[in-house]
């Protein structure tokens, strides 16, 4: 890690949203100007959070949160709120600024071309809503930039961007001068320009600081578990070896019974000397999506289907595309194209050119989550996508998915972008939909759980349609045919 000066410290920093949910735990790390740092995490273990106590947004119940005099700080964030959805391109920049900025509309122009968005110079006017996932990451990505910041934070800045957005970003990265931190659950992406990572443990709450790449940190974590491993089983034979002989000893009375008390006093100090075993965060368990059962012959048909051009264009394509149980599509073409708005025309069932069987049921993933009501706590949205209520059931399937009790509890709104991934993913195994849609669904998730949602993805036996930008993902679900909307 270069060594430059100290731009933000974190000592002893304790944090927590409320009784009874505690995020950091007396914290210590250290981020040096010129950096380039990774924070990595289980889902909702607080990596936003930590963005959101260097910004002063949020401040520690305990510790102290040093930063540099007179650092600016700008963060990418995860997704446009949505009070921010209705706003103009203009708008939406001029709020990164706490004065008007009167030369807004160059600037504009000027970073928009830095994240490699095409037709910026005649969108000043348009409405953030009307832009795509990949297209909202980009204009994510340039608000932050437009302010000039010394230190810039990323979080997820890879989701919704295709193969040329996430190359674009990785290359400006590399050559970013300034101090970055990046939350991504994206490990190639990351061992592009990473200095070092700050990985927060979500069973113990403290940050532990490494230098190198993901790769490296896995090395060196593996390699301190088995050191653990290792000294903890010689303690534990030594410890067995005394209370053999103490209880031996003590049988002999006498002196020989002083003996045996040495001895068992020297087991327990030796008990005391093991060390906890640093632990890997947990990986959801494996799951099947049950496919709804009284589905016959097509269950979806695709006979054209609309795309925008890089004009801005609707265009309509002609497709001859029939999928039945089991039968897997994918959905390709670049950021802007119009995928989604397919998705979700399709999901609603007025797409035109496209039929929906009789009495399919549809189960949508959506890479915003608007088809979860945020009101709901995480148990009422849960129950309400059985068709037959079953408390015991539901509450199995939320385990697998690290939903607990306290989880339960929390309205849906509260919880991280991952979470809500989880909580989506959960509602499918329980809907047993016949036609499986799904928007970017590897979006804020763990990697960690990404090889066990594409098992499920390739073994789910109703028919799917399937938008994603992860090729690695793509690679390990079964997909039977293609349809590139760029072609």
């Amino acid at each position: 890690m270069e060594n430059g000066n100290s731009i933000v410290t974190f000592r002893a920093a304790s944090f927590e949203y409320g009784y009874n949910k505690p995020i950091l735990d007396e914290v210590d790390f250290v981020v040096r100007r010129g950096t380039k740092i990774t924070l990595m995490g289980q889902n909702g273990s607080g990596k936003s959070t930590i963005f959101s106590l260097i910004t002063r947004a949020l401040e520690p119940n305990a510790g102290k949160i040093s930063i540099a005099d007179g650092l600016s700080i700008a963060v990418s964030r995860q997704i446009i709120p949505r009070d921010e959805l209705d706003l103009s391109v203009r708008a939406f920049f001029q709020k990164c600024f706490k004065q008007k900025v009167y030369d807004i509309d160059p600037r504009i122009d000027a970073v928009l071309e830095v994240v490699h968005m095409d037709g910026h110079e005649n969108m000043h006017e348009r409405i953030m809503r009307s832009f795509s996932g990949g297209q909202q990451a980009r204009l994510l990505l340039a608000s932050a930039l437009i302010q000039d910041p010394d230190l810039l934070l990323l979080d997820e800045p890879t989701n919704n961007l295709d193969k040329e957005g996430i190359a674009h970003l990785t290359q400006f990265l590399i050559d970013y001068k300034k101090s970055v931190i990046v939350i991504s659950h994206d490990a190639d992406f990351l061992n592009a320009f990473t200095h070092g990572v700050l990985y927060l443990d979500a069973r113990t709450r403290k940050v532990e600081q490494y230098a190198g790449n993901y790769f490296d940190v896995v090395k060196e974590i593996a390699a301190r578990i088995e050191r653990e491993n290792r000294k903890n089983a010689q303690l534990a034979k030594k410890i067995q070896e005394n209370k053999e002989k103490a209880n031996f000893f003590a049988n002999k009375g006498g002196q020989m019974r002083l003996l045996a008390k040495h001895m068992r006093e020297r087991a327990e100090e030796m008990e005391e000397a093991k060390v906890e075993v640093r632990k890997e965060d947990k990986t959801i368990r494996p799951f099947i999506i049950p496919a709804q059962s009284n589905t016959v012959g097509d269950i979806v048909r695709i006979s054209s289907y609309t795309v925008i051009s890089k004009n801005q264009k609707p265009v309509t394509k002609k497709a001859r595309i029939y999928l039945q149980k089991g039968q897997h599509l994918l959905l390709r073409g670049p950021n802007g194209i119009g995928k989604t708005t397919l998705l979700e025309t399709i999901a609603r069932g007025n797409a035109k050119g496209t039929t929906i069987g009789d009495g399919v049921k549809i189960g949508y993933y959506r890479q915003d989550f608007s088809t979860l009501n945020f009101e709901d706590t995480v148990y009422e949205s849960l129950m309400a996508a059985m068709p037959k209520q079953d408390e015991q059931e539901m509450r199995s399937v939320a385990a697998g998915f690290l939903i607990n009790a306290e989880s339960m509890k929390t309205k849906v709104g509260d919880l991280s972008e991952g979470q809500k991934g989880l909580v989506s993913f959960a509602r499918l195994v329980l809907e047993s939909p016949g036609l499986l849609i799904l928007d970017e669904p590897t979006n804020h998730i763990n990697f960690r759980h990404i090889p066990i949602i594409a098992e499920a993805l390739s073994a789910y036996k109703g028919a799917m349609i399937l938008v994603s930008h992860v090729p690695e993902f793509v690679a390990k679900i079964r997909i039977d045919e293609i349809l590139d909307l760029e072609k």
